[in-house]
């Protein structure tokens, strides 16, 4: 008598827990397909392109492949914002990365998926007449404006002439110089070209118009198992910190990955063509091939030196909060006169060493541990003008990285 007293009591609690249970996977499956329609739109981005391409006023070494021969095909949609568009994709059966740029305020009309005459606009440059010569000094001029003037820009600009010299003829169409001018208005394409010769970003494939391909990166987050971003904000930062656990390579791999990511704050710093800043230091912004090799997945998150000083310059600001571009390139905010300093406080190697805290002292050998804390500790602490830090910041990064190809070298990882 008493459990049948309880019966009514017990089925509407279960009753209650499966209404609540439905209610809100029912809301996670509608706002992830509502933003997924929003955010991936590669059909779009097609019929724009190939539009354009049949017209005359694209063009490009896929352009092709993409629209007459159809060995280039758009997969899964991988985009997390609605004007750039990222697709894994197929080229002549081989996986690829396909981007391509859409610009909301060129749209002709409401409708998402009607052609916006981007022509008008992005591909208005060169114009016709435009000698080969000038073409060059236009891409001299804007080299020098988005990454500062180094002396090694007649080589980069010598690749670009090539890479746009799709018909290999010697000379630049009109179609073939707008198609590269407009590629380079996009940070993440300049970014990649500019690091092209490292072996830790992602290779160029092709392009055409503003859509290029890059090689696919296998990993793209440091650790094997990613939280879907719409469950991400459901879950509390102790869960996040287990399943990473739980689903990372084996600490060797860690250490190789890790070696990989080093050398790429090495690259950037003072590199051929500048300098750079990662300005979101993130595990789902690197990545690792299979062999373990790190590959940097998102060059959105880097940003060359020049593009940082014209946004610091003249800023308003009470705190150094206020003088913050993306999420970690932060400067001083001079508080007597109210604007922002020119120069990032905290360089590359302490944004990365701090991920390498988490990433690495986990598992780590028990010889190692304490050293490899203690190092890491000291790279979190490195802040001041990197021009002015040079040597302490090399002998940091040196030091690191010997520590742990030691514990390595000579082994299956190596």
């Amino acid at each position: 008598m008493g459990l049948q007293s309880r019966l009514p009591g017990i089925k509407v609690k279960y009753l209650f827990f499966a209404w609540l249970g439905i209610f809100v996977g029912s809301w996670v499956v509608y706002m992830h397909y509502s933003s997924y329609s929003e955010l991936c739109r590669g059909h779009v981005c097609q019929m724009i392109i190939c539009d354009q391409y049949n017209k005359g006023i694209i063009s490009g070494s896929t352009c092709k492949d993409l629209c007459k021969d159809h060995t280039l095909v758009f997969q899964h949609c991988l985009s997390s914002s609605p004007t750039q568009q990222v697709y894994s994709g197929l080229w002549k059966e081989k996986e690829v990365i396909i981007k391509c740029g859409i610009e909301e305020a060129l749209k002709a009309d409401g409708n998402p998926d009607s052609a916006p005459r981007r022509d008008v606009v992005l591909f208005s440059k060169p114009t016709r007449g435009t000698s080969m010569d000038e073409f060059k000094e236009m891409l001299l001029n804007f080299l020098k404006s988005n990454l500062g003037d180094q002396v090694s820009f007649t080589n980069l600009v010598n690749k670009i002439m090539a890479m746009a010299d799709v018909s290999r003829d010697g000379k630049l169409s009109l179609a073939e110089a707008k198609s590269i001018w407009a590629l380079l208005q996009l940070n993440d394409f300049l970014l990649t070209l500019s690091l092209h010769e490292k072996e830790h970003t992602s290779q160029l494939l092709g392009h055409c118009g503003d859509l290029y391909v890059t090689e696919k990166i296998r990993h793209t987050s440091l650790y094997t198992v990613e939280v879907p971003r719409f469950l991400q904000p459901l879950l509390p930062a102790a869960i996040h910190r287990v399943l990473h656990r739980w689903f990372s390579p084996a600490w060797p791999q860690r250490a190789k990955i890790a070696i990989g990511l080093l050398e790429f704050v090495e690259e950037i710093f003072h590199g051929m063509y500048g300098n750079f800043y990662i300005c979101e230091a993130g595990f789902k912004n690197m990545g690792y091939n299979d062999r373990h090799d790190f590959k940097m997945v998102d060059l959105r998150k880097v940003a060359t030196e020049m593009t940082i000083r014209g946004f610091l310059k003249g800023r308003h600001c009470e705190q150094n909060m206020d003088c913050t571009y993306g999420r970690d390139c932060v400067a001083p905010c001079d508080k007597l006169m109210k604007q922002c300093k020119s120069d990032v406080v905290q360089p590359n190697l302490a944004k990365v060493c701090g991920l390498l805290q988490e990433y690495l002292l986990h598992g780590a050998p028990s010889d190692l541990k304490d050293e490899l804390q203690k190092q890491l500790k000291t790279c979190t602490t490195l802040s001041g003008l990197a021009s002015q830090m040079e040597v302490h910041h090399s002998l940091v990064l040196s030091s690191l990285k010997t520590l742990l190809w030691k514990k390595i070298s000579n082994t299956k990882y190596s």
